[in-house]
């Protein structure tokens, strides 16, 4: 919100407010229940599509008679102005009363639906946020507080801005409901346009955004369309309410780099001499000290809260510039330095429409409008890019919703036009996809799913038949309107969704739960069919996480015909990434996510069991599809170190944890150590006493490098053991001597934290390098983690000698690569919660690690 408390500075965004089409006003009061009331704010909003208050300005006129005057000359009585309240007769006691003009009630208009209409309990701006507009946690204790103190407080000011996002909201939906075939221009997104479909098209127009809803869960598309209200299925923890500003700032970037001249400097070495790292830090310095410090100094000084949102933007905006920079750089080989930023991005209108042929014969108008266009110089392609300040709970829908903006464009243009979404937060991930696979999403998906959406529109409670319920009950759990879907949809002849897996619901070895798997398999070969690829259905293997579906091509039908059909299945199926597709003996398997996601339990696999001192020394990996549990043997040379890499949410620490506990649960302290490397201090605070450690969990990169020397010392000082006995490994010493030397197991979480260094990212290189060699016949063995397992942080030199590789979810399809080698790039589609790629040589195996929900360190 913007507080403003300056005269001077209220008047100058006044005479702004003059220019506007439509304002949304509010007051609040000071002493109103006495002889002598004082008008205390003006609120204004004038983004109407806001579900926050962020945008909300507060203007401070109490015992400032002479702002509130210039307030009603420039705003109150100016006829081109459209004014909405919700009661106008109140604030207009103080803005102006009969000489105002153009205004808008709020309350009439409700008044004149009747309540009884609108199924609400009463008709007070708050009761229809809360029960027409489906807001939440509507605030109406302030109502009554003191307007007069100041300073006000962050909850009073936080009120003020709301209720202007709630009569706008309250605004538009009354609309709706009046005029059905009215919706005001102040509030779309995308202008009718006055041009006519020559043959028969409905009234309604969808956009893009809510054929993406649509393919979420058709549900809430019609809660949607009919109610509005909010539509992102946002997981818990990502950041929001910051769409909107960094929007508004990514548009200034691309502007300001077309427009700066400082900007062209940066280009003006060759194509060869330009280092990416170092351009894009040109350009992220640039745009901070020209643009984004004085948005976020002004922001700060009107509320200081505003910090920590802004940081996550500047996150955000950095990744974005960073990935402009590559495509900058690479189309410096074609351009001038003076030509090469503005022929990247191309000005073209954003918004567009398309009406679509559909089944029926009728025609649908589409509506949309992408955020940045770009063109690619070598490879000859133009890209519509879209922005997400989250990361998608189902990616596939997104593939939907920027197949409609290419579509639209190549109607347009008549030239093929790849598409890519960037989610900027919590960590910059990038979905990319040609013009051949939009295309053919787009021809054989959106006219049925758009026939589909009209019958869904005409449904009407009682009627049978309502919109089904989505294809992914986990959605249900993040649903922004779930009271309203379970209160309105009634339909006891369908099974209602079953619930997320609790933490309690386990996928145990001896009875698996199992879902209709055949079911799955057999939609599955259908829509194959609809692909006109032939392909019977053997049978299915149910995990905790994912089916596999065994399907056997017919002659004739090539492995390579289904493999492309990856992404189609994506968003026919409903799937959050697209399916995994291996060829195997006899068949091709197809990995689909279960709707009931399970969790294997480390209680339920892994028993407290001291081993003898020469047993072998196995860590738990992961559950495979038979729900057995998949160990690795750290004296064998190619499972003796591990790397293991995944993102943010991909299950690496409950994974490393688990790990830990299979080796404390079978080895005593006598026989195994245990040196721990933990610089986040929240993987393993829970082992920092127990008496199985090598030495005190290390936390910081002085105290590592020193870790890694002594280890390399250790083994040097072994293998002078060894040879006085004349034995080449610790199995055979430990065989043959009466004092044995225990096993050391060092756990490097976050490596790349290490990295930022050279002095230090060279001793541990040296280290590794020289312990990845050696150590496994002195018996130190080596498990490295990182969340970024780039090739700047996981070197060569580390990945040759670390043989074992454990990939979760990785960032990308380039991280994938890098923790399993060669061309593998099919973690980047893991399901994260520790969904994992286990390899062996050239064999891969897809595991569920365990969860282990209490850390109970073994009794001695």
């Amino acid at each position: 919100m913007y507080y403003l408390k300056d005269s001077t500075e209220i008047q100058t965004q006044i005479a702004k407010f003059a220019l506007a089409k439509t304002l949304w006003l509010d007051t609040e009061v000071a002493d109103w229940n006495t002889y002598y009331p004082r008008l205390s704010l003006i609120q204004i909003l004038v983004e109407p599509t806001t579900r926050t208050g962020e945008f909300a300005y507060i203007l401070d006129v109490l015992d400032k008679p002479d702002l509130v005057a210039f307030f009603i000359n420039q705003i109150m009585v100016n006829s081109k102005i459209e004014k909405v309240f919700h009661n106008a007769s109140f604030d207009l006691k103080y803005l102006g009363g009969n000489s105002a003009q153009n205004i808008i009630c709020t309350l009439k208009l409700a008044k004149k639906i009747s309540r009884k209409a609108l199924q609400v309990t009463n008709l007070q701006l708050k009761t229809l946020a809360a029960e027409l507009c489906h807001f939440s946690n509507v605030d109406k204790e302030e109502q009554g507080s003191d307007w007069g103190k100041r300073p006000l407080s962050e909850k009073q000011l936080k009120y003020a801005a709301l209720d202007t996002v709630y009569l706008a909201a309250v605004h538009h939906r009354l609309l709706e409901i009046y005029n059905p075939n009215y919706i005001s221009n102040i509030f779309n997104m995308i202008p009718h346009d006055s041009k006519q479909p020559t043959e028969k098209a409905v009234n309604t127009s969808l956009s893009a955004t809510k054929v993406r809803v649509a393919f979420e869960c058709p549900r809430l598309f019609y809660l949607y369309q009919r109610f509005g209200g909010n539509s992102l299925f946002i997981p818990t923890n990502n950041q929001i309410g910051i769409g909107n500003i960094f929007h508004q700032l990514a548009n200034k970037f691309i502007d300001l780099a077309i427009n700066e001249p400082r900007f062209t400097e940066i280009f003006q070495l060759s194509a060869l001499q330009l280092n990416i790292d170092e351009v894009a830090s040109r350009m992220q310095q640039l745009f901070y000290e020209i643009q984004f410090s004085v948005y976020l100094q002004k922001a700060v000084d009107k509320d200081a809260s505003q910090a920590q949102p802004l940081f996550k933007v500047w996150q955000g905006l950095q990744g974005l510039i960073r990935r402009f920079a590559e495509l900058l750089v690479v189309n410096r080989r074609y351009c001038s330095a003076e030509a090469v930023i503005r022929n990247t991005f191309v000005s073209e209108e954003r918004k567009l429409e398309y009406y679509f042929q559909l089944p029926d014969g009728t025609k649908q108008r589409v509506a949309g409008e992408f955020d940045c266009l770009v063109y690619n110089f070598e490879i000859k392609r133009l890209c519509v890019l879209e922005f997400k300040t989250y990361q998608p709970v189902d990616p596939s829908v997104q593939l939907a919703q920027v197949s409609l903006y290419s579509y639209m464009l190549h109607q347009k243009k008549k030239v093929p036009v790849d598409s890519g979404v960037y989610c900027v937060l919590p960590d910059f991930k990038e979905y990319r996809y040609s013009w051949e696979q939009l295309e053919n999403t787009v021809h054989q998906l959106i006219p049925y799913k758009l026939l589909q959406m009209q019958q869904w529109l005409t449904w009407e409670p009682p009627h049978p038949n309502p919109p089904p319920p989505t294809t992914q009950p986990h959605l249900c759990k993040i649903c922004p309107q779930q009271q309203k879907c379970q209160t309105f949809f009634v339909d006891t002849r369908l099974d209602p969704p079953q619930p997320p897996l609790k933490r309690g619901e386990e996928f145990t070895k001896n009875n698996p739960p199992s879902p209709n798997a055949d079911v799955m398999g057999e939609e599955l070969a259908a829509t194959l069919q609809s692909f006109k690829i032939k392909v019977d259905y053997q049978g299915a293997a149910v995990g905790p996480a994912f089916i596999r579906v065994k399907l056997k091509p017919h002659l004739g039908v090539s492995v390579n015909s289904i493999l492309r059909l990856s992404n189609d299945l994506q968003v026919q199926l409903g799937l959050a990434n697209p399916p995994l597709i291996a060829p195997q003996a006899g068949y091709v398997s197809i990995d689909l996510p279960r709707p009931d996601r399970q969790v294997a339990s480390f209680e339920e696999y892994i028993q407290p069991q001291f081993l003898a001192p020469t047993a072998p020394v196995k860590i738990a990996i992961g559950v495979n599809l038979e729900g057995q549990l998949l160990e690795a043997d750290l004296s064998d040379p190619n499972t003796c170190h591990f790397l293991v890499g995944g993102t943010t949410g991909s299950g690496k620490s409950e994974f490393l944890r688990s790990l830990l506990l299979s080796l404390l649960n079978r080895h005593s302290p006598q026989h195994l150590k245990i040196a721990l490397v933990d610089p986040k201090r929240v993987t393993f605070p829970e082992f920092e006493q127990m008496p199985w450690l090598y030495s005190p969990v290390v936390k910081d990169s002085d105290r590592a490098t020193e870790l890694m020397e002594e280890l390399v010392a250790e083994m040097e000082s072994r293998y002078q053991q060894f040879e006085k006995v004349g034995c080449a490994d610790l199995s055979t010493y430990n065989h043959r001597s009466s004092k044995l030397l225990p096993r050391i197991v060092c756990i490097f979480d976050e490596y790349a934290d290490f990295m930022a260094e050279k002095e230090i990212r060279i001793v541990l290189e040296q280290s590794i390098k020289r312990l990845g060699a050696m150590a496994r016949a002195a018996g130190i063995h080596l498990i490295i983690a990182t969340q970024r397992p780039e090739a700047k942080v996981v070197t060569p030199i580390i990945r040759s000698n670390l043989p074992g590789r454990v990939a979760l979810r990785t960032a990308s399809e380039a991280d994938s690569k890098i923790v399993l080698g060669g061309t593998q790039t099919a973690a980047a589609y893991l399901l994260g919660k520790g969904d994992l790629f286990y390899q062996i040589g050239a064999q891969l195996h897809r595991l569920q690690s365990l969860l282990a929900t209490n850390i109970r360190i073994p009794s001695i």
